[in-house]
C-alpha cells in the first residue's frame, strides 16, 4: 500500500533514507539510549582528557588550500586528488557549491572550488566542470565575486589589483581614536586583515606551476571584475561615502614615500610575528594563517625560515580525511568539544561519566590563558587575563563563551563533589569570572571576544561586503556569561547580572525568540537566553519565558523536531518556512524547553521521541546539516561533535527533570 501525500510530507529524510517509525519512548528505552550515548561519547575521550572533533566549514576553505599550494609551487599531488573528490561530493544538483548543505548556489564559493579542481587536474569539459560553469556564468560569472574571491583572483593575476578596494599597509600608524583604527575590528578581521596590506603594498604572483587560468569563468571569455560594489546590508548613503573616499584613496597610495611605506611593512609584520602562535597560527583560523604564508613568502623568506615554517605546519595540521578523501578545516574547537562532552557526562550521572568529565575539565584547567594580556586589554587595561581559547592555543584571543562555560562546567562539578580528592577548581573559576565581568560591553552584553566592539559603521565599507567586520554583544554570547555570573555568584554581582538580564529583554524578537550569532540560528538563540534566565532565576510564568516557549512550540516540526538552516539569518527577517529536523537543534529546543519548565510537556516528549527513533547503532544521531555559524549569510560550520553530546545532555536533563518532584532542571547552561 502506498503512503498518502500527507504520511509522505510528515516524513523527513537523513541521508536519503526515509526515517524510521517512531519509538515507544519507556523509561528503560531513554535509560538505553542515555547509557548507549554516554559510552559511545566517553571513547572518543582522548589520552590526556580532552575531546576534539572535526570542525567543517563548505568549499571555500578546501578550495583555497589546493590553490595555496599552487601560489607557493609547494603542491602534494596525493593530497589535492583527495581534496578534489570531496569537492566534487559537495557539488550541489545546481552545479555549484552551497554554503551548507542543502544550501543554494553560492558564487563566490562556487569559482573557487572550480578553480582548485582545475587546479587540481579537472578537466574543463568534465561533465561536473561543465555544469559549475554554466552555473557561475548564469551568475553573472567571476567577476561578480565577493572581495576576497577577487583578492584571491589578483593573487593569480586572474584580475587586476585595481578590481579590489584599496588596503593601505600605513593604517597600522593610525592613532587609536581614528574611526578606521584596527582595533575597532573583531580578532577575525584584524588578524586576517594585517598580513593582507602587505600583500596589498607588495601586489605579489602566484607561482602557478601549471599556468591555470580562468577566462572560461567569465562572459565572452574576457576577465573583467566588478570594483566597488554595495552589498545588500550596507546603505547606499554611508558606502557612496566609503566608496568615494576608497577611490581618493586609490589616487595617493601610489604617492607614500618607499621609506614609509618599508616601516608600516615591519609595522605589520612585527604584529603578526607576536602572534603567529607557533604551530596553531595567527588568529587560530585558516584566512589569517594563509595570508600570513603568502606574506612571508612575498617578503622573501625562505621555506626553512622558522616562522614560514611554523607558519606553514599550523595549516597542515588543519587538514583532516579519511580513505580517498580529505578537507581542510577552518580551525579547531578542542576547548569547546570538551567542556560541552564534559558537561553532557555530568548530566548524565553515573561514576565513569563523572571521572571522563573530571579528566576533561583538569586538561581544560591547563590550558587557562593567566599570563598573556591580549589584544581585549586595549578596551579593558586594568583587567586581568584568566579565559579560555576556542582552539589548543591562541592566548592572544580567548574568547568569553568558552570561558564563561568552562567556568560553569567546573562549578558544577565542584558543587557536586562525591570524593574529597576531586579537584574545586577554585582558582582557575575565580580568575575566569574576573575576566568575564571584566569585558561586559556598555550596554550590558558580551562580544565574542572583545568588549565594545560596536563601530557599527565599518560594515559600510567597500572591504566588508561579507558583513561582518566586527563582534558586537550578542544575545547568545551574552546568555552564557548571565548564566556563569548566575551560578558562581548572583548576589555580589547583581548589577552586572542586572544589565545583561536587561540587555536580553530588550534582545527578544517580536515572535518571541532569540537571534543565535554562533548556532543556527533561533532555536539555538532561544536555547540560549532561556537557560540564563532560569539560572538568574527569572520567573517562568513571566511574559519574556511564556512567548519564547510558544515560538518554540510553534516552531515543532511536524515529525516531532526542530530545524533551521542558514536562510534563517535573511536580511528581510527569519524565515518562516521549516527546514528538516536535526539531532543538535532538537536537542537545543528541549534544554530550552526543561529550563522554562516545560519539562513534562507534549512539546519536550515528542521531541524526546524523534531522538529515541533517530540514535544510531553506535549511540550518535546522523546529522549531515549545519548547524552552526562562522558569519551570518558567509559562512556557516558543523560542528561533527554536536550530533553527539548535545542529544545526550538534552536527553539526560530530560530524564532528571521528569523524575524529579518538581520537573525542573537542577543546573542551567
Amino acid at each position: 500500500m502506498r503512503p498518502s501525500s500527507r504520511q509522505l510530507q510528515a516524513l523527513s529524510r537523513t541521508d536519503g533514507a526515509l526515517r524510521p517509525p517512531p519509538v515507544r519512548r519507556t523509561a528503560s528505552r531513554l535509560d538505553d539510549a542515555i547509557d548507549a550515548a554516554s559510552a559511545a561519547l566517553r571513547k572518543c575521550q582522548r589520552s590526556d582528557g580532552h575531546w576534539v572533533f572535526e570542525l567543517e566549514a563548505d568549499a571555500t576553505i578546501p578550495a583555497e588550500y589546493i590553490l595555496l599550494g599552487h601560489y607557493l609551487d609547494d603542491r602534494d599531488p596525493s593530497l589535492e586528488a583527495k581534496i578534489a573528490t570531496y569537492l566534487r561530493r559537495r557539488q550541489g544538483a545546481h552545479g555549484g557549491w552551497p554554503l551548507y548543505y542543502g544550501g543554494e548556489f553560492d558564487l563566490s564559493a562556487s569559482v573557487k572550488a572550480y578553480f582548485a579542481l582545475k587546479a587540481a587536474g579537472d578537466a574543463p569539459d568534465a561533465p561536473h566542470m561543465r555544469r559549475a560553469r554554466e552555473a557561475i556564468l548564469a551568475h553573472g560569472g567571476a567577476g561578480e565575486t565577493k572581495v576576497f574571491t577577487r583578492i584571491l583572483l589578483a593573487l593569480f593575476g586572474v584580475v587586476s589589483w585595481n578590481r579590489v578596494p584599496t588596503l593601505m599597509v600605513e593604517a597600522v600608524f593610525l592613532p587609536r581614536w581614528f574611526p578606521f583604527h584596527l582595533t575597532r575590528m573583531s580578532y577575525w578581521s584584524r588578524t586576517v586583515l594585517v598580513p593582507l596590506l602587505v600583500l596589498y603594498a607588495r601586489k605579489p604572483r602566484a607561482r602557478n606551476p601549471l599556468r591555470i587560468t580562468l577566462d572560461e569563468l567569465f562572459p565572452g571569455g574576457v576577465p573583467r571584475a566588478r570594483s566597488l560594489a554595495r552589498a545588500p546590508h550596507q546603505s547606499r548613503l554611508r558606502f557612496a561615502m566609503f566608496a568615494a573616499a576608497d577611490r581618493l584613496s586609490r589616487v595617493f597610495e601610489p604617492l607614500i614615500p618607499g621609506a614609509i611605506r618599508r616601516r608600516a611593512i615591519d609595522k605589520a609584520v612585527a604584529f603578526v610575528t607576536e602572534r603567529l602562535n607557533g604551530e596553531d597560527g595567527l588568529g587560530a583560523i585558516f584566512p589569517a594563517m594563509a595570508n600570513t604564508v603568502m606574506m612571508f613568502d612575498a617578503l622573501g623568506y625562505a621555506r626553512g625560515h622558522p616562522h614560514m615554517a611554523a607558519a606553514r605546519r599550523a595549516i597542515d595540521k588543519l587538514v583532516v580525511g579519511s580513505g580517498d578523501e580529505a578537507y581542510c578545516q577552518p580551525c579547531v574547537s578542542p576547548i569547546w568539544d570538551t567542556v560541552l562532552a564534559s558537561l553532557a557526562l555530568l548530566e548524565s550521572g553515573g561514576d565513569a561519566p563523572r571521572a571522563c568529565a573530571r579528566r576533561g575539565l583538569e586538561w581544560l584547567e591547563r590550558r587557562q590563558v593567566l599570563d598573556v594580556v591580549g589584544d581585549w586589554a586595549v578596551q579593558r587595561p586594568h583587567v586581568r587575563p584568566g579565559g579560555w581559547a576556542f582552539q589548543y592555543a591562541n592566548p592572544h584571543y580567548p574568547d568569553l563563551d568558552d570561558t564563561a562555560v568552562v567556568a560553569i562546567a567546573m562549578d558544577r562539578f565542584a558543587r557536586t563533589r562525591a570524593r574529597r580528592n576531586e579537584p574545586d577548581f577554585g582558582e582557575a573559576i575565580a580568575r575566569a569570572r574576573e575576566w568575564v565581568l571584566g569585558l561586559q560591553s556598555r550596554n550590558g552584553g558580551w562580544g565574542a571576544f572583545d568588549a565594545d566592539n560596536t563601530s557599527e559603521y565599518l560594515n559600510h565599507i567597500p572591504f566588508a561586503d561579507h558583513g561582518a567586520l566586527l563582534d558586537p554583544p550578542t544575545a547568545d554570547v551574552t546568555a552564557r556569561c548571565a548564566s556563569m555570573i548566575a551560578h558562581l555568584d548572583p548576589a555580589s554581582r547583581r548589577p552586572a547580572l542586572e544589565r545583561a538580564l536587561a540587555y536580553l529583554e530588550a534582545e527578544q524578537e517580536a515572535d518571541g525568540s532569540w537571534y543565535g550569532r554562533w548556532g543556527m540560528n533561533y532555536v539555538y538563540g532561544t536555547w540560549s537566553v532561556l537557560c540564563a534566565l532560569d539560572a538568574a532565576g527569572v520567573d517562568r510564568q513571566s511574559a519574556q519565558v511564556r512567548r519564547a516557549v510558544a515560538w518554540l512550540t510553534l516552531r515543532q516540526n511536524d515529525d516531532g523536531g526542530w530545524g533551521e538552516s542558514g536562510d534563517s539569518y535573511a536580511l528581510d527577517g527569519p524565515p518562516r518556512t521549516p527546514a528538516e529536523s536535526t539531532a543538535s537543534q532538537t536537542a537545543w529546543a528541549l534544554l530550552a524547553l526543561i529550563a522554562a519548565g516545560e519539562a513534562r510537556s507534549d512539546a519536550a516528549a515528542r521531541g524526546v521521541d524523534w531522538l529515541l527513533a533517530r540514535q544510531r547503532a553506535d549511540g550518535f544521531w546522523p546529522e549531515p546539516q549545519y548547524t552552526a555559524t562562522g558569519f551570518p549569510r558567509v559562512f556557516y560550520l558543523r560542528y561533527h561533535g554536536y550530533a553527539r553530546y548535545f542529544p545526550l545532555w538534552a536527553l539526560a536533563r530530560y530524564r532528571n527533570a521528569t523524575r524529579s518532584r518538581d520537573g525542573l532542571a537542577r543546573f542551567g547552561m
